[in-house]
């Protein structure tokens, strides 16, 4: 029998392997082990428990700084005297610079340490928020440049979250950690809401919301260093072993492998219709209510920069509230509909966003006459769309090989930005100012307008249930493949080139044992 020794990896991030059974793991002192030896890693599960629970409370604050601006809107674009369409571009320049960054940070955490990419995330969003709130009027152009920073280290956390979570858990442990995790998504953008309208109301000043928020980010990096271990990927599937000395695939074949992934593929493209949909309703959802609000005649119309709405203070709460009951809905019936059906979770994505579309169809056409039932089907809407945040993310790692996920993750956000939330809301404002200029100068043509614009998203959101529909068909066979042993990124005349090849090395180097 032969052994391998290996030095210590110092200054620098642990080596990452795949076993013959397609595991993963890091190798962080010199030992002298069989090429196919596991190494023993475990974790007591409170520290898991604990380590879930900073990911959480940081996933809360990163979807705030997401969404403090839409909260106070009205003022930012009297502030820096910007039209619809240019309102709209300041999430868009955020969600641009996230969808550039993820494949960036998928391939980073997919082989170099992920708790340092995640600080660097933190301490990037922090400062530029921080650094935002000092922009003078004149400048808007560098507020503009500063959402886009904060876009970026957004996109290394939404990245790289989910996969330190994956190698966390595995199975029902998963589904209902993800569904906490995710649960914090509508819970932080309703805070954000909530956070940014309040705080502007008690200073008069809405750029106070900004420098609260470098507070909480401080303490959100103190805990992640200190709490959250550096977990080996895919740890979990191999129940706390993980090997070394395996071929390691480039990022190109992780792409080629995931493109003919068809359930990875189809769920991304759902995805990005519920991106479209969140992306311009949560941006101008509060400017609607608003402004249909002055409509009926219960709100005066803005024309100083301090508008007091009320509106992003209640399209917060019910983001939140909406948020908690939907992900754990959607969560529990996963968990449950799974046992007596494999395609569970596709078809409980795409049910609940055939019910979506005329919920937000009612939502918008009621708001012009009455705006209780505006607000129930717009809750409704809300609920059901928040169904899917812990399922989806359930099915990539469930079709995914754990070495590729990071890579998977950030593909997924890409697409999604790309084709979905990155141009919502500038599309919405867009359409909006162009009936705007059509019709007579008055705000209930304002209203109307922004109405007609929205209109588009009950649309997209049936689309992105066939989505899932298509999903359902290929995701058992696509499962399999991923749970089989040897089967990873590598094509297979890749995998047989690199096996000789390294079963070379090791007979080059190797030293018999007794």
């Amino acid at each position: 029998m032969s052994t391998e020794c290996l030095k210590p990896q110092t200054g620098g991030p642990q080596s990452q392997s795949l076993s013959q059974g397609g595991q993963y793991g890091a190798l962080a002192s010199g030992t002298c082990l069989p090429p196919s030896t596991p190494v023993s890693w475990s974790l007591p599960r409170w520290r898991a428990y604990l380590a879930a629970a900073v990911l959480c409370y940081i996933n809360l604050l990163n979807y705030m700084n997401w969404f403090i601006i839409p909260g106070v809107l009205l003022d930012v674009q009297k502030y820096f005297h910007i039209s619809d369409s240019h309102a709209g571009l300041l999430q868009t320049v955020f969600i641009s610079c996230l969808l550039v960054s993820a494949p960036v940070f998928g391939y980073l955490g997919d082989r170099y340490n992920r708790k340092a990419i995640l600080s660097f995330g933190i301490l990037l969003w922090s400062g530029a928020g921080l650094s935002s709130s000092f922009i003078s009027y004149q400048y808007s152009w560098l507020f503009f440049l500063s959402r886009g920073f904060m876009g970026t280290g957004a996109a290394s956390y939404s990245t790289i979250a989910p996969t330190v979570l994956g190698d966390l858990f595995v199975k029902d442990q998963r589904t209902c950690a993800l569904a906490v995790f995710y649960i914090f998504i509508p819970v932080g953008s309703g805070l954000g809401y909530v956070l940014g309208s309040t705080v502007a109301k008690l200073t008069g000043n809405w750029r106070w919301a900004l420098r609260l928020m470098p507070c909480l980010d401080a303490m959100a990096l103190a805990l992640l260093i200190l709490l959250v271990p550096d977990v080996p990927r895919g740890a979990a599937e191999k129940q706390g072993e993980v090997a070394v000395r395996a071929p390691r695939s480039s990022w190109c074949e992780d792409v080629r492998y995931l493109g003919r992934n068809w359930s990875f593929v189809f769920s991304t493209l759902g995805v990005t219709a519920i991106a479209f949909v969140t992306g311009a309703l949560g941006f101008w959802a509060p400017k609607f209510l608003f402004e249909a609000r002055v409509v009926h005649g219960l709100q005066l119309p803005c024309f100083q920069e301090q508008c007091h709405s009320q509106d992003s203070l209640i399209f917060g709460a019910l983001t939140v509230a909406t948020g908690i009951i939907g992900v754990m809905l959607g969560a529990e019936a996963s968990r449950r509909y799974k046992k007596v059906n494999p395609r569970a979770e596709p078809l409980i994505c795409a049910s609940s966003l055939f019910a979506t579309a005329p919920c937000l169809y009612l939502a918008l056409i009621l708001a012009s006459r009455t705006l209780l039932a505006s607000y129930v089907f717009l809750a409704l809407g809300e609920l059901l769309l928040s169904c899917n945040w812990a399922v989806v993310a359930d099915i990539l790692l469930s079709v995914v090989v754990p070495r590729c996920r990071g890579t998977a993750e950030a593909l997924q956000i890409t697409v999604a930005h790309v084709l979905g939330d990155a141009g919502s809301p500038y599309l919405t404002g867009l359409i909006s100012s162009v009936l705007q200029a059509e019709r007579p100068n008055s705000y209930l043509q304002h209203f109307l307008s922004l109405q007609h614009s929205f209109l588009c998203c009950a649309f997209a959101i049936v689309l992105g249930g066939g989505f899932f529909l298509l999903t359902a068909l290929h995701l058992e066979k696509d499962q399999a493949r991923a749970r089989q042993p040897g089967k990873g990124t590598l094509d297979s005349k890749d995998i047989a080139s690199r096996n000789t090849e390294s079963q070379g090395l090791l007979s080059g180097t190797s030293t018999p044992t007794e």
